[in-house]
């Protein structure tokens, strides 16, 4: 696409030599030159012609001068880069140009060799800054299309706490923080017939929008199947098969499902490769599930899952977390670890499960000493209240 440069002088010889020295690139379709005679008649042109890159302007002019029109220019054309042409001895209103927005100068009596010079390097400038703006104007979009998907995501997950005010007999809360605008972790729990509850917590092997779109499909394959009343090991089952069928980008996901018996406090769990939970007994014992030696979904077909039990006593909870609590790291790129977080269970075992969630991540932000976020981090509190 040929360069539109617009050139605003009294002088009609002007148009004569600029047309003749620019011949050959006019011809090759490289410049496009249009010719104003006055400030006013430039303006008027802009708005007749898009596109305008460059603008040649003198100084002295009738009706208004190259002054007052690079001050029009920079309020309504502010990507227009300006070249402005006067006498070597009018330096002062040269300098006042250039003050005002002027990308260069050219001196009469005019060289053409040193017009071109200074057109090519004015010409590039002008690419570069409409360059930049169009990459701003993208990332500004960019930024808003992420801010959608960030709430579309988070609408995703349970928020409402204590979810389900009317039962007496278990209680939840949960909390999870992207690294990015949107995140690979999810958690959610639903009740499966009056007396039995399902929860779960995930971790996509991505970061970002790839793993929030992998979340999403994950979530959504679990709840259903999880809904159908199929036992933790056949729903993880079920969804891993459907993840295997169709998953180009080979990611995969670690989950881990329970279901609650809130009559008898019985857990029934699979744990497809997760972190293990730990259980918060009311002797003050913190121990961690035991496994089920699951595989991760999505990555192997054809693979089984397992099913364990626990019992919870009334006051006894889990306590569900993905690793980007305990791989967190300060500024020494030292990690969280496991002992940290069992250290902050201990302490905030007896504690509502608001307060539990909010002191564990805090616990967490203090130790990272103000490092970046290096990975989701989710967190989702149960108990047995009998």
């Amino acid at each position: 696409m040929p360069t539109k440069i617009l050139v605003v002088d009294d002088e009609p010889d002007l148009s004569l030599l600029i047309s003749q020295k620019f011949r050959k690139r006019v011809r090759d379709n490289e410049l496009v030159f249009t010719f104003a005679e006055s400030g006013v008649a430039a303006l008027r042109t802009l708005q007749e012609n898009a596109g305008v890159e460059v603008v040649l302007t003198d100084i002295n002019m009738p009706e208004m001068d190259g002054l007052t029109l690079l001050a029009e220019l920079k309020e309504k054309h502010p990507l227009i880069k300006t070249v402005i042409v006067s006498a070597y001895g009018d330096m002062a209103n040269i300098r006042t140009a250039l003050n005002r927005g002027a990308f260069d100068f050219i001196t009469k009596p005019v060289d053409f060799d040193d017009v071109e010079i200074t057109l090519d390097k004015t010409i590039r400038a002008a690419k570069e800054a409409q360059q930049a703006a169009h990459d701003r104007e993208k990332l500004i979009a960019l930024h808003r299309d992420l801010e959608v998907a960030r709430r579309i995501q988070s609408a995703l997950v349970p928020h409402t706490f204590p979810p389900f005010p009317a039962r007496k007999d278990f209680a939840l809360h949960a909390e999870m923080i992207p690294a990015r605008e949107v995140g690979g972790d999810f958690y959610d729990f639903f009740l499966i017939e009056p007396e039995r509850l399902g929860f779960v917590i995930g971790d996509v092997s991505d970061k970002g929008v790839p793993a929030a779109l992998f979340m999403a499909v994950s979530k959504t394959l679990l709840k259903a199947a999880a809904l159908t009343g199929a036992t933790p090991d056949q729903c993880l089952d079920r969804v891993n098969t459907m993840l295997c069928m169709d998953n180009p980008s080979a990611m995969f996901v670690t989950v881990f499902y329970g279901i609650l018996n809130t009559r008898t406090g019985e857990v029934v769990y699979s744990n497809a490769g997760h972190n293990s939970p730990y259980i918060l007994r009311r002797d003050g014992r913190i121990e961690p599930a035991a496994t089920t030696n699951g595989l991760v979904l999505g990555a192997f077909a054809n693979v089984k899952q397992a099913a364990k039990q626990i019992l919870l006593q009334p006051g006894e909870s889990m306590f569900l977390y993905t690793d980007g609590i305990t791989e967190a790291t300060d500024l020494n790129v030292a990690p969280f670890t496991e002992e940290r977080l069992q250290e902050c269970l201990q302490r905030a075992s007896g504690s509502a499960l608001a307060d539990m969630v909010s002191s564990v991540v805090a616990a967490v932000n203090t130790f990272a000493q103000g490092a970046p976020q290096a990975d989701d981090v989710t967190v989702l509190a149960l108990r047995y209240l009998g």
